[in-house]
């Protein structure tokens, strides 16, 4: 019952947004959830997609339903993070596939990391060159899940900066958002909501992932065993998320993460493979849901 709710309330929010933009619009593509690769390519970047118009429902569950779809929308963003001792920036891009170019700005065993689709790259420095005669990039892939199915690299550093993701989490049944107000972020206006939840409800929201990943997405959110989470969003005049960031305490351990997207749904934005004669194909490894 809880789930068909939350369902109807999103589907509002799309027709009622669809409502607003008129009669003559098409209809919105299906989003793939970035749990769902479909190919091993990097993403098209296309045409800048077109934002939803806001609904009418402007209560603070009705604003984060409306920025939910707002960044369904936008497929695509850089991210600027902080998550925990580890930092980094680039383009991510969570639909139609999943794709991510980071170069990390805190020590790592590699400068930079680029996953596209189920295929994840390390490297980008004289330290991998050293390695590999010559090379700076080490290719590689991870286990498949207990489906067989392919699984993403780095799922968990992923679905940490993933924007949907949290808002799915603030909107889920049970979450009471609340508004903060309006604040300055840089020179921008942007409206501030915050929601209490858990690490355990915050991952259970997330039901387009396999219980696996909802599983490493759990423990990435729990560091040191956070029992709650405070998640705090910021938002541009077009329900599009700009800022998030999480904190919570636990028994031994605190969470503390911070992340920026700017340039959203930007047509230039792209994710791409290193170049094969600069690559070493080193297999199939583990990569834990903490790594970053």
């Amino acid at each position: 019952m809880a789930g068909r709710q939350r369902l109807a309330a999103l589907a509002a929010v799309v027709v009622l947004a669809a409502g607003l933009t008129g009669c003559g619009g098409g209809g919105r593509a299906a989003v793939t959830p970035s749990g769902s690769p479909t190919s091993a390519g990097a993403p098209s970047t296309g045409a800048t997609p077109t934002g939803p118009a806001k609904p009418t429902d402007r209560s603070p569950h009705g604003v984060l339903l409306s920025a939910e779809l707002a960044m369904q929308t936008a497929r695509r963003a850089k991210v600027s993070y902080r998550l925990g001792a580890d930092a980094g920036y680039g383009p991510l891009f969570w639909a139609p596939k999943t794709a991510l170019q980071v170069k990390r700005s805190t020590p790592a065993d590699a400068e930079q990391l680029i996953v596209v689709d189920t295929v994840a790259y390390q490297g980008g420095d004289a330290a991998t060159a050293a390695r590999n005669g010559g090379r700076h990039w080490e290719r590689f892939s991870v286990p498949p899940g207990p489906d067989g199915r392919k699984e993403v690299p780095y799922a968990g550093l992923i679905d940490l900066l993933n924007p949907v993701e949290a808002l799915t989490a603030a909107t889920a049944d049970g979450v009471d958002p609340a508004f903060v107000g309006e604040e300055k972020l840089e020179d921008s206006t942007v409206e501030h909501y915050r929601v209490t939840t858990t690490a355990e409800r915050y991952a259970a929201a997330q039901t387009q992932l396999s219980q696996a990943r909802r599983d490493g997405l759990r423990a990435a959110l729990a560091p040191g065993g956070s029992l709650s989470l405070t998640v705090d969003l910021w938002l541009n005049d077009k329900d599009q998320l700009v800022r998030l960031q999480r904190t919570g305490t636990g028994d031994s351990g605190r969470a503390d993460d911070s992340v920026v997207y700017s340039d959203l749904a930007g047509p230039l934005l792209s994710a791409q493979a290193p170049a094969e004669t600069d690559t070493v194909d080193t297999g199939v490894r583990t990569v834990s849901p903490l790594a970053r």
